[in-house]
């Protein structure tokens, strides 16, 4: 494929609650060990997290950046509080066009100073697309529902228009967030008296159907798909129709090594059934979806009939 210089790798920020060490360690790793080009960095789901890894934004900030990272910082996807609305204030004034937007709130804030569109806002089509543009988008991250053909119409829309296009190739697809925290109610708290429960399950807290069949996993107010999306065999595609950006959500498993098999297969140097294998190996018995991409219920593995 041998299309590094064309095509950056990106890793998306952080969805659950883990510890400060925790963070530290593997952006430390991710800084100095993973072949991604941009990281994105911030509070996504949680405000009430936002305290625990705060104050170490500013070294993760500085050493990603001596590893050779642009840094992305992202907005909340949900503002319904006062000190909420103050936060994405406070991120959205800074003088910088590397933010990611997921909130309206944030757009409000933003107006027209250049910023980045994140997965939350739902840029499903050409129209929505060139609104965000006439308000200052330069990147738009698609939802990752979106089929194929219509991940090519807004991808072309947004070329059009010089925006850059990004497409969420590896982990857990969000698929709801809520005014409620399904995670503190299951053990039996209240949401402003969760005591943090959510940091017991650091990729997700599994949900099974009455058959005891795995369906989702939740995480604090946020709904996720039980299997991670892989679209390795499907990023030839995804980059003809014009996609910049290939990103990878971090869960709880080597993600530099999830780095560098991706960027291993983009750059020709293993070979797409090598690398499904190598992601196998990697993710344990946790399933692969491509449903989405295929216009198909996505928690389905659909196999490439034909190369790209």
């Amino acid at each position: 494929m041998a299309v590094r210089e064309m095509t950056k790798l990106t890793l998306g920020p952080i969805a659950y609650h883990w510890s400060a060490d925790a963070r530290r360690d593997f952006y430390a790793r991710i800084a100095d060990e993973a072949p991604v080009d941009e990281v994105y960095l911030g509070e996504v789901i949680c405000s009430k997290r936002a305290p625990f890894h705060e104050a170490d934004l500013p070294a993760t900030i500085d050493r990603l950046e001596r590893g050779g990272k642009r840094v992305i910082l992202s907005t909340l996807a949900e503002v319904m509080l006062k000190r909420e609305r103050k936060a994405t204030e406070d991120l959205a004034a800074m003088d910088t066009p590397e933010i990611e937007i997921n909130n309206a709130a944030g757009l409000f804030a933003r107006g027209k100073r250049p910023h980045r569109i994140g997965p939350f806002m739902n840029a499903y089509n050409e129209a929505t697309i060139a609104w965000m543009a006439g308000q200052g988008a330069t990147h738009v991250c698609l939802p990752s529902e979106m089929p194929a053909p219509a991940v090519a119409v807004a991808t072309r829309a947004a070329r059009d228009l010089g925006l850059r296009v990004e497409v969420q190739v590896f982990g857990r697809a969000s698929l709801a967030v809520s005014a409620r925290c399904y995670h503190a109610r299951a053990h039996n708290r209240t949401k402003d008296n969760c005591q943090f429960v959510c940091e017991q399950d650091l990729d997700g807290m599994p949900l099974r159907t009455r058959d005891d069949r795995p369906i989702l996993r939740v995480n604090g107010i946020q709904t996720q798909s039980e299997s991670y999306i892989d679209l390795l065999p499907e990023s030839p595609r995804l980059i003809a129709d014009g996609v910049t950006h290939l990103r990878l959500m971090p869960q709880a498993v080597d993600m530099v090594s999830v780095a560098s098999v991706f960027r291993d297969a983009l750059d020709d140097r293993l070979g797409v059934g090598d690398a499904e294998v190598s992601l196998r190996d990697l993710c344990a018995n946790v399933p692969f979806s491509n449903g989405f991409y295929h216009g198909q219920a996505g928690y389905q593995r659909i196999a490439m009939s034909a190369p790209a």
